[in-house]
């Protein structure tokens, strides 16, 4: 074996070892929700569901699904209103050249760090006056600010790299800026659409500052409330609550693995110019 071989050899096992721990996690988790409440306290516990048991799924289908309902429409209203918002602002950014341009791009990366307490406590002072408190609507608002400053970022990358010759080609034929970035400029924005469109799911999906602090008590609450109030009231039913997080994390694997050749090029849009 020459040495070339053998680092490679090194360099596998020691990325294999490194992802068996990182996932070693979710696979637990996945383990508990299958265990049966006798076996809970096993010493040592099994590591794998000899006498598994569907019960804690059974119980998630039975309690959890109105939240689930709830968080998919969070979700994907929040998609659309990002996408809605943040496309034609990066088009501006990247192609108008509007005045100001550089100080509003700060600021929308300012904007990035501002603690979500504190958005949650302003959107909560809002809310009680316009009576958006414990809605899906104001949700969707407050979830939505949290990805449209990413989301204009990663427009306005991804939209520089369209080449000029085919905006002007447009405009040669009659098409204003608006039927412009519709037609040319938006369909050719396909990847970074998903990854915005991923990362602002995946933001509202998982979100919980926001949801406890304008959902909380209401008639409409998020699965992350879901969770929180179920290991509340059933502290002991380990597989039903690990059968809660399983399925949670379900919708959001799927669409990443769906997703990610989308996502690498969108990510990785303006990195490299010709």
């Amino acid at each position: 074996m020459n040495r070339s071989t053998s680092r490679t050899w090194w360099k596998t096992t020691v990325g294999v070892l490194l992802t068996a721990i990182m996932l070693f996690p979710v696979y637990w988790m996945l383990n508990v929700s299958l265990t049966r409440d006798q076996d809970m306290r096993k010493s040592p516990p099994d590591l794998l569901p000899v006498h598994g048991t569907l019960a804690g799924y059974r119980a998630v289908l039975d309690e959890q699904l109105p939240y689930l309902g709830t968080s998919l429409v969070i979700g994907l209203g929040t998609v659309v209103l990002t996408v809605a918002l943040s496309a034609p602002a990066g088009y501006a950014l990247a192609k108008l050249r509007p005045r100001g341009g550089g100080i509003l791009s700060f600021v929308l990366l300012a904007a990035q760090m501002i603690p979500g307490i504190i958005m949650a406590m302003g959107f909560y002072a809002i809310y009680l006056q316009l009576g958006l408190l414990q809605s899906v609507p104001g949700l969707i608002v407050a979830d939505s600010t949290l990805a449209v400053p990413f989301a204009v970022l990663i427009f306005t990358a991804f939209m520089s790299g369209i080449p000029g010759e085919l905006l002007q080609a447009a405009q040669m034929d009659g098409a204003r800026a608006l039927r412009t970035f519709w037609s040319v400029v938006l369909p050719m924005s396909r990847n970074a659409v998903v990854t915005v469109s991923l990362f602002a799911f995946l933001w509202s999906w998982s979100d919980f500052v926001f949801a406890s602090t304008l959902a909380g008590g209401g008639a409409h609450e998020p699965i992350t409330l879901g969770i929180y109030h179920y290991i509340g009231n059933n502290n002991q039913q380990w597989n039903a609550i690990m059968a809660t997080a399983v399925v949670a994390s379900l919708p959001t694997a799927v669409i990443l693995v769906l997703a990610q050749r989308y996502v690498a090029a969108g990510v990785t849009a303006g990195a490299i110019k010709d």
